[in-house]
């Protein structure tokens, strides 16, 4: 493929918040000028005041500000941008937006508008992989249209089985059957909701592992062919489908697997000659036999796990790639340095369902140190608004192993002060302390098998009680009467966090 290169000079970033600022950051150090747009519910986000201009796209909702493609690119065109670079989210897998800015003569940081269209939908892209040497997990390769013979390959495969919308993600249009006898009422519900969700009902069937992994291999390709894998995330620990804690590497890969694996979802991005980053995700049985889920044509949420372990700022790559060059690495080149962990730090309950909170930020200090990292969009003092995800931060470590990693975020997790509203902290504390996390044998049933609000109301006065029998032992040795500042720092503030949090 001969590829002009075309120099980036200003950059527009069609999202908000914390990826925003993680791509312009990028951005900078290249040299490159930023643009940033916002909804009026952004006003003052660090991301707008970052940008060296800001574009105010309209009102709160999504619908009428960051889904605006056509007032995105018309701001664009006003100011002079070379490219856009989409995120994750809104339109950052939208083919027709990807083609609107190439169209409109800008570089779309990301794929082609054929790749987003054919890894958008989940049939489509089976039936692109299954030629390239991708496992497939057993079930239907069309959209269900015939009941009885959907019923018949239920049987062939054996329940359970999983209904899964086409256009899905996020956990929507997705039904568990474990018997016959749910079949039609789990179908009404997958294709009503899949009609609901994403204005499109197919639906198709496939095997349901039962205690799987999610797994998920990180692959960049240029405009030139060459395709690599940046190895594996561990993505299993979450809550309605949704991510929570990730890791790089996975703790139970061999390097066997993971080498079959990288393979396997380089096959998978070479199916739609892909280029820019993508994510190709796999479910894990207990036997380590894994099966293409997805391809997410766009950079993760998790992408800093795997740019702590390889050393590559995956959204250099992106903005090079988009530019016509080759990739700046090979694959031999590629070596996982240590362990890192990444909690998403969300604006929920987590005792009442992990429901979304707002208010503001009263207080918010960041943990610091050694292998910490925190992509965030939010000051102290800033409102949590309704309209968005409710994702405050992600608090990132790094360390030579996984059990320095752990420990690292446990005192990061303890370090960090938020309060005015409820967050996940306490739950991600919960987590990195389970025997299950902690041998690695955790599966995506992780929530549903081992959390309960008491559980973690538990785990929060067990440390409390800790605490109180250490000031207890020391002032029976007569030693000199200890304040706060006299226990070990990540005790003591282990310990006052928590009281504060039960006080919220």
């Amino acid at each position: 493929m001969n590829t002009p290169l075309r120099t980036i000079k200003k950059l527009l970033v069609a999202n908000r918040g914390e990826i925003a600022l993680r791509v312009m950051r990028t951005a900078k150090e290249m040299g490159i000028a930023t643009v940033a747009v916002y909804s009026e519910a952004d006003r003052q986000s660090p991301h707008v005041h970052y940008a060296d201009e800001a574009v105010l796209l309209g009102p709160p909702p999504s619908s009428e500000s960051y889904l605006r493609a056509d007032k995105i690119i018309e701001a664009a065109l006003t100011l002079g941008v070379d490219a856009i670079h989409p995120g994750y989210g809104f339109l950052s897998e939208n083919a027709n937006f990807s083609q609107m800015v190439e169209d409109a003569g800008m570089l779309f940081v990301g794929p082609s508008a054929h790749a987003i269209e054919v890894m958008g939908s989940k049939l489509a892209a089976k039936n692109a992989v299954k030629g390239y040497g991708t496992p497939l997990v057993p079930g239907m390769a069309t959209a269900l249209d015939n009941l009885e013979e959907a019923k018949a390959k239920c049987l062939e495969i054996g329940y359970p089985v999983l209904i899964k919308a086409s256009a899905g993600g996020g956990g929507k249009g997705m039904r568990v059957v474990e018997n016959e006898a749910e079949f039609d009422e789990q179908l009404e519900r997958a294709v009503s909701e899949a009609k609901s969700s994403f204005g499109d009902s197919s639906v198709f069937i496939e095997k349901y592992i039962t205690n799987p992994k999610h797994i998920e291999i990180q692959v960049l390709g240029d405009k030139h062919g060459n395709i690599i894998y940046l190895f594996e995330r561990e993505c299993s620990v979450q809550r309605r489908h949704q991510k929570v804690v990730e890791e790089a590497p996975s703790p139970v890969l061999t390097p066997e697997v993971r080498e079959a694996m990288g393979k396997a979802a380089v096959s998978a991005a070479r199916s739609v000659n892909y280029y820019g980053a993508g994510t190709v995700e796999f479910v894990m049985d207990e036997n380590l036999n894994f099966y293409f889920l997805e391809m997410n044509t766009r950079l993760q949420v998790e992408h800093p796990v795997t740019e702590m372990i390889t050393g590559v700022d995956l959204v250099r790559e992106m903005i090079r790639i988009a530019e016509g060059h080759p990739l700046s690495i090979k694959q031999e080149d590629l070596k996982i340095h240590g362990h890192s962990i990444e909690i998403r730090v969300y604006a929920e309950d987590p005792a009442n369902n992990f429901m979304p909170d707002i208010g503001k930020l009263e207080r918010y200090q960041r943990p610091a140190g050694p292998g910490i990292r925190v992509d965030d969009g939010f000051e102290e003092g800033m409102e949590i608004p309704i309209y968005y995800d409710p994702m405050i931060a992600k608090l990132i470590v790094h360390a030579g192993t996984r059990e320095q990693a752990i420990a690292r975020m446990l005192r990061a997790i303890a370090d960090y002060k938020i309060t005015g509203i409820q967050n996940t902290l306490g739950f991600c504390k919960f987590v990195l302390k389970h025997p299950d996390f902690i041998s690695g044998k955790f599966t995506t049933g992780f929530v549903a098998q081992h959390y309960t609000p008491e559980v973690l109301v538990e785990t929060l006065t067990n440390d409390a009680l800790e605490v109180a029998a250490y000031i207890t032992a020391q002032a029976l040795s007569k030693t000199e009467p200890l304040g706060f500042q006299e226990l070990p720092a990540a005790t003591a503030s282990v310990w006052k966090q928590e009281r504060a949090e039960f006080r919220n």
